[in-house]
């Protein structure tokens, strides 16, 4: 059960950072002074949900395994939002094949680097020695929600996964 006073969190916070998942108290922080839309503030969300999901479900070991923590920012890039064409249209980032896997890498080793004292290299193997498992794994929603059609599709088919099942 969620309980949003205690499961979520809104800070000030340094830099760039718009949030974070403390699994130490499995609370989602939002930096209050660097998310200024809706719309922002709902990718930073699902971002984190994801790892809070990756959390409860593979037994991340955030700190001391950085493939870890690469193969959840992959699936948060992927899943979230974060790499919509409208997103990096406004990052005046273009690019047509492949440019989604490109954003989710970049996005990934950046998320990376933001949380973790290791070097760029270091980040980036982590991230291509997983990148193909972690990029496909699409759960909770079965798709990438590149819209909100597709959002609440990946909603629909969850709400039907054990409608033709449930009597075997």
């Amino acid at each position: 059960t969620v309980f949003y006073d205690r499961h979520f969190s809104c800070e000030n916070c340094d830099g760039c950072v718009s949030g974070g998942f403390d699994a130490a108290t499995s609370q989602i922080v939002l930096c209050q002074n660097n998310i200024r839309q809706q719309s922002h503030m709902n990718r930073v969300v699902t971002h984190e949900l994801i790892h809070a999901f990756d959390h409860c479900r593979a037994h991340v070991d955030w700190f001391k395994n950085v493939k870890h923590l690469a193969c959840s920012e992959i699936r948060a890039a992927n899943l979230s939002g974060d790499c919509t064409l409208m997103n990096e249209i406004a990052r005046f980032k273009f690019g047509l094949k492949g440019h989604h896997q490109t954003c989710v890498r970049d996005r990934a080793i950046r998320s990376i680097l933001a949380v973790r004292k290791v070097s760029k290299e270091t980040a980036e193997k982590a991230v291509d020695e997983v990148f193909d498992a972690c990029f496909n794994d699409l759960e909770p929603f079965g798709r990438i929600p590149h819209s909100k059609a597709d959002a609440k599709r990946a909603y629909r088919d969850f709400q039907n996964r054990d409608r033709y099942t449930a009597n075997l």
